[in-house]
């Protein structure tokens, strides 16, 4: 199902797209969506030039383009007696280095925040922002806000910190943000305003989807002023929930330690009759970590994802394959995504408390806590059987969002990083990168925001961990 709401000035289009497959949500694509903005001509010649020569820059306005769809199938269809003057296929537009750029680095003044929640490799990417400035472009002044968008607030956040190539040479060994990081939204009016006063002319933003929708907002408030002020984005979330990439920076590294934890769920089964490692993972509206960390280390038995409806009784129901597991192999081992079976939570009150809130400072709705729920229905369950079980139960969350970005998303991370810079000093705006394809490209943030990715349950993703762990493929 999709919903529209419209507002703001000019109206803004939030799109919801909930179970809708990739092919489905590809084809409400148009060309004209993947469209980038541009400040305006690009007049010096990047200092890139001399370092990395002609062929290694691309011409400014003729880079080259990746299909948003590549499947051979669908460009065959599309072509297949089509007039002459039909409309070419949705491209992204190639990131990478310009031969020209828009601003003049010896005067760019620049910001950088971190918002939401921790993630490996935040660190990383402000390393590979700020040493991409400094030494490619010869930048020298560049801000870090501190806390979040609170930071762009004057009166509220605290100072900024002015950030320098020697100040961050190491810090990409560390998890966690040296800039800090807090949610909540802000005025967009009063962050331009500090933008102003400082005389940043590019800002560069890392978070996830509310964050990218703030500083979506942030773009308007920029153009409503007639402001030359570049806004890029770089994607920040674990969850991997950013539709049209890849997969976003920090999910690798979050993927391979929840393995670790469901390795030790499986030792902990496997060390007692009847014993269940009952695991949860992030995974807010989508599976990805737990699909991936089961897929990673194959000790899962059950994975339960808020894209396939959990349903605990009756014949076909989870407990009792659950039962079914236990008589043929005396032990089991349950990975469960924190937005699965909410349906199932009776209210918010056993996880926030009588009274308590019910939505955090960005205004998300405070997810009930499946796996106590989970944790309780199972020991019940057995318990009215006259069954004995032992459970253990593991909620490894806030480690795993805190650790170190593994090597693979270290590169991942570099590579983003330098990719936004070149995009903003090309005058680019209200953009991300990403990669899609295996290419680093340019999404426009109203894109990149208009779907919610999820774990598509009718391809290979899902399919492989039902063979995986021989659970079905829905319960109920």
């Amino acid at each position: 199902m999709v919903t529209v709401s419209h507002s703001g000035s000019p109206p803004e289009v939030e799109w919801r797209a909930e179970n809708l497959t990739i092919p489905e949500r590809t084809e409400r694509v148009e060309s004209t969506d993947l469209e980038i903005k541009v400040l305006g001509p690009c007049r010096y010649q990047s200092p890139l030039v001399g370092r990395l020569g002609q062929r290694a820059l691309h011409q400014v306005g003729e880079a080259d383009r990746v299909l948003l769809d590549d499947r051979y199938s669908r460009v065959v269809a599309a072509r297949a007696g089509a007039p002459a003057d039909l409309p070419d296929p949705p491209t992204f537009e190639l990131a990478g280095p310009r031969d020209r750029i828009f601003f003049d680095p010896a005067k760019l003044r620049v910001g950088i925040v971190t918002c939401g929640g921790l993630c490996p490799g935040i660190n990383n990417v402000i390393r590979g922002l700020v040493l991409e400035l400094t030494h490619a472009y010869g930048v020298q002044t560049i801000f870090g806000f501190r806390f979040g968008f609170e930071g762009l607030v004057d009166g509220v956040g605290q100072e900024p910190l002015v950030l320098r190539a020697e100040m961050v040479g190491s810090i990409h060994q560390q998890g966690g943000t040296i800039l800090g990081t807090s949610r909540g939204g802000q005025d967009p009016g009063q962050m331009v305003d500090r933008l102003e006063a400082l005389g940043i002319s590019a800002l560069f933003v890392i978070g996830g989807d509310g964050t990218l929708r703030g500083a979506t907002k942030i773009v308007q408030e920029i153009e409503r002023r007639h402001l030359t002020i570049s806004v890029v984005g770089i994607p920040k979330t674990i969850d991997n929930d950013i539709h049209f990439i890849d997969r976003s920076f920090g999910f690798e590294s979050a993927a391979a330690a929840a393995a670790d934890a469901i390795r030790s769920a499986h030792v902990e089964a496997t060390g007692a009759r009847n014993g269940i490692g009952l695991v949860k993972l992030m995974g807010r509206h989508s599976g990805f970590i737990a699909c991936h960390a089961a897929l990673a280390c194959t000790d899962a038995n059950f994975v339960l994802i808020p894209e396939v409806t959990l349903h605990l009784d009756g014949e076909a129901g989870f407990l009792r394959h659950l039962e079914r597991r236990l008589e043929e192999r005396a032990h089991a081992v349950i990975v469960v995504a924190e937005g699965a079976g909410q349906q199932l939570c009776k209210d918010a009150a056993e996880i926030t408390g009588a009274g308590g809130p019910t939505s955090d400072a960005s205004g998300n709705a405070r997810l009930k806590d499946i796996g106590l729920v989970l944790r309780d229905r199972i020991a019940r369950h057995f318990g009215g059987r006259g069954t004995e079980i032992t459970l253990k139960y593991i909620d490894p969350s806030y480690q795993i969002r805190s650790v170190p970005a593994s090597p693979s998303d270290s590169v991942y991370c570099w590579n983003m990083a330098r990719n936004a810079v070149h995009a903003a000093l090309a005058g680019n705006t209200e953009m991300l990168v990403g990669r899609w394809h295996g290419r680093f490209v340019h999404v426009p943030l109203p894109l990149a925001t208009r779907f919610r990715k999820q774990v598509d349950v009718e391809e290979d993703l899902w399919m492989s961990v039902i063979e995986a762990t021989g659970q079905p493929a829905t319960f109920g």
